[in-house]
């Protein structure tokens, strides 16, 4: 479909390159991702660890995989919605220091079932934790029972962006069916001189109620006729 990057999902329980694979031979894990031929926009990262120290040693080999590969952002979940606000600003922080020293920036992605999922304590992480950037997904305040439909606050601070539409009752829906405005956030972000990524995150699911390819094609063409 012509994509000049792509995102590449590094989860400990998923079926491909998992973090764990990128700690026990960074120089393969390149490997395998240079014979792709493709060019990386974003790693979205889940590491499963016993404890900060080790998750903190992944992320490291993680962010140095970045730089190696030239990706620029690295993005983690935050931390549940009912955790200690003080004690995640005190989490990443440390780990903003380990990717800002492997020169990659390190982003948390907007969610319903985390912190970031009240926009005003995602814009105070951002505050507290100097160099942390947010993934922007404006699918998780339009889903649930209580949408959040102010979070222009949170633009300043968004460094990378993943796209779909979505509905109250469904993250993921045919496109122009759900309540996305996308217009209104290409406009937010120029106003922001965002010069990163749109990424169309539209997933195949195993019994989907339509195709997925036309819709990935459909938002595809409709970005690029933003920008």
């Amino acid at each position: 479909m012509n994509f000049h990057k792509v995102d590449l999902a590094l989860h400990e329980s998923g079926p491909h390159l998992k973090p764990s694979d990128v700690v026990a031979d960074p120089g393969r894990a390149a490997q395998i991702l240079r014979k792709a031929n493709v060019a990386y926009a974003a790693f979205h990262v889940e590491i499963d660890a016993p404890d900060a120290d080790k998750y903190r040693d992944t992320l490291r080999a993680v962010c140095r995989l970045g730089r190696v590969l030239s990706v620029p952002v690295v993005n983690i979940p935050a931390a549940p919605a009912d955790a200690d606000f003080a004690g995640e600003v005190a989490r990443l922080a440390n780990l903003c220091r380990v990717a800002e020293a492997e020169g990659v920036i390190l982003t948390v992605e907007t969610h319903h079932r985390t912190l970031t999922g009240d926009p005003a304590k995602a814009a105070e992480l951002c505050r507290q934790v100097p160099g942390l950037g947010l993934t922007l997904d404006p699918s998780h305040y339009v889903v649930g029972a209580h949408p959040q439909e102010d979070y222009d606050d949170l633009y300043p601070y968004v460094r990378h962006v993943r796209l779909r539409d979505t509905a109250p009752d469904r993250l993921q829906v045919r496109v122009g069916q759900g309540h996305v405005e996308y217009g209104r956030i290409v406009s937010q972000l120029f106003r922001e001189r965002y010069e990163r990524a749109l990424s169309v995150d539209i997933r195949d699911t195993p019994e989907p109620d339509y195709p997925m390819e036309p819709e990935v094609r459909k938002l595809k063409f409709l970005l690029e006729s933003m920008v």
